[in-house]
């Protein structure tokens, strides 16, 4: 195999690389670093005896993905309020033709979703996302993972029973979510609170993060009034040099605040029974950087 042939290789498997180690991972930065050096371990193979590029790619990613899980979660033990996912731009590419697959994949980039993932051990969150996001077989998972196959399907069984108790339950209809971003960006910024009220569950959740490095709340706001009044007053306080633009963020339309073209904060919606349940705000200038300019 020569070298051109073992760049097209990665190249071409590099986005289900970069999938399985930002959803075991929930940092753009993290998954690219860990892809890096599943490429410098590719390069350095011996290739000749490789007979499945992809199977072996993501063998070398998941278990540098597990290692660095273990080494972040000592670390955001002591993270300044909550913790949420980096926000990343979705794009699955021609290389996701097939709709169902796309929901798959797509639901399991939520933010919602990845939150829950960080409550399982390296091991299910891995198993989980190699069989629930990406369909790999319990037999490759468990060569990938270095464990028996019925060892797999525990993990699997457990991992899946974990997320399906503490999933929300939330529409994923995309057309609602943005359809009730774009009023509730009304409500906030031209109408009265009692009209921005009415598109709250009466038991919303506001969560942000911060990282202790911007203005945002540390502890989890709840209950239609408190979220409400909160979102009235910080729609009131955004500058008048700002822009607001709706993109879609982790498979979900989310309100987008640039300040000199940079994005400043992030806001995204849960949606269910047709009102707001839940709220995100991203604020950590950390995991904001790799969001495009305007």
């Amino acid at each position: 195999m020569t070298v051109d042939t073992a760049t097209e290789l990665f190249e071409e498997h590099r986005p289900v690389l970069t999938g399985v180690a930002y959803r075991m991972l929930g940092r753009i930065a993290d998954a690219e670093d860990v892809v890096q050096e599943a490429w410098l371990r590719w390069s350095a193979a011996a290739r000749e005896d490789v007979r499945e590029p992809r199977a072996f790619l993501v063998r070398i990613t998941t278990r540098l993905a597990i290692d660095r899980l273990r080494h972040l979660r000592s670390r955001r033990e002591s993270y300044t309020g909550p913790w949420l996912p980096e926000p990343v731009v979705t794009e699955f590419g021609p290389a996701v033709p097939d709709t169902a697959e796309r929901a798959v994949l797509a639901d399991s980039v939520s933010l919602a979703v990845l939150v829950v993932l960080e409550s399982l051990s390296p091991l299910e969150r891995a198993v989980f996302v190699l069989r629930e996001a990406f369909g790999f077989p319990y037999a490759e998972i468990a060569n990938a993972l270095d464990r028996t196959e019925d060892a797999v399907r525990q993990l699997a069984g457990r991992a899946r029973r974990h997320v399906e108790e503490r999933r929300p339950r939330y529409d994923v209809n995309p057309a609602e979510r943005r359809d009730l971003t774009e009023r509730f960006l009304a409500a906030a910024s031209g109408g009265g609170i009692e009209q921005l009220l009415a598109l709250l569950a009466p038991d919303v959740r506001l969560v942000s993060d911060s990282g202790g490095k911007a203005k945002a709340p540390r502890r989890i706001i709840e209950t239609a009034d408190k979220v409400g009044r909160f979102l009235f007053a910080v729609a009131g306080s955004l500058g008048p040099d700002g822009e607001i633009r709706i993109m879609e963020l982790n498979a979900g339309p989310a309100a987008v605040y640039f300040v000199g073209g940079m994005a400043d904060t992030v806001f995204q919606i849960e949606v269910g029974q047709g009102v707001i349940q839940c709220a995100y705000i991203i604020r950590n200038p950390d995991k904001l950087s790799g969001l495009p300019a305007v």
